[in-house]
């Protein structure tokens, strides 16, 4: 192994360290209330070190809610894919919702706590928020397609799976992803019934 890739392996693996304590501290603590200081301390990287990968707190940030979001993502989808009927998979989205919910370390949606934080003063946290939200939105439109309903009905899912983690988040309570998955039953059904009426 040369020098070259010695380093960039130890450069690979401070960055994971850093963004292991970054998620824990970040998330559990909030964002505002945790320092650099703290972020070393707590992944054993060293400041110097840590300026290097992340010149500004905000870039350690931005780094943060990027890699939840792949995570977050990729969790849900591979929990939708145990479904095969499409309706049940639209439903699977709540469903592990509520599991999420469960999570012992659950205090509330990532990116609606650091916009609540930090979205009025940092575009990079924004743009984080936007994309991630956004990219559920456009995952939610794929089920509802592939369910052959109508478009409309993923915004209202999107609004439903949104209000959920909201509330899960404030009363740290799995019954808001139960209620959401009965409220889509109800909007699908209507969709459906709908569907059905203009075909006819």
């Amino acid at each position: 192994m040369d020098s070259t890739t010695a380093r960039d392996q130890a450069l690979a693996l401070a960055r994971e360290q850093a963004l292991d304590a970054a998620e824990e501290l970040f998330y559990g603590r909030g964002i505002q209330t945790v320092g650099m200081d703290d972020i070393r301390g707590a992944s054993g990287v060293s400041l110097k070190r840590l300026y290097q990968l992340f010149p500004a707190k905000e870039r350690l940030v931005e780094a943060y809610l990027e890699r939840r979001d792949v995570r977050w993502r990729q969790r849900l989808a591979e929990h939708v894919d145990r479904h095969g009927e499409p309706e049940e998979r639209i439903l699977a989205v709540f469903d592990w919702l509520g599991q999420w919910f469960a999570e012992p370390g659950f205090r509330g949606c990532a990116w609606i706590n650091s916009y609540g934080e930090l979205g009025t003063t940092s575009p990079v946290v924004t743009a984080q928020v936007t994309a991630h939200k956004e990219a559920f939105k456009d995952y939610l439109r794929g089920l509802v397609a592939d369910a052959g309903l109508p478009s409309p009905l993923a915004d209202q899912l999107y609004l439903l799976a949104e209000g959920a983690m909201v509330t899960a988040g404030i009363t740290r309570s799995t019954e808001p992803a139960g209620q959401a998955a009965d409220a889509a039953r109800v909007l699908m059904s209507r969709a459906r019934a709908s569907g059905s009426r203009r075909e006819g």
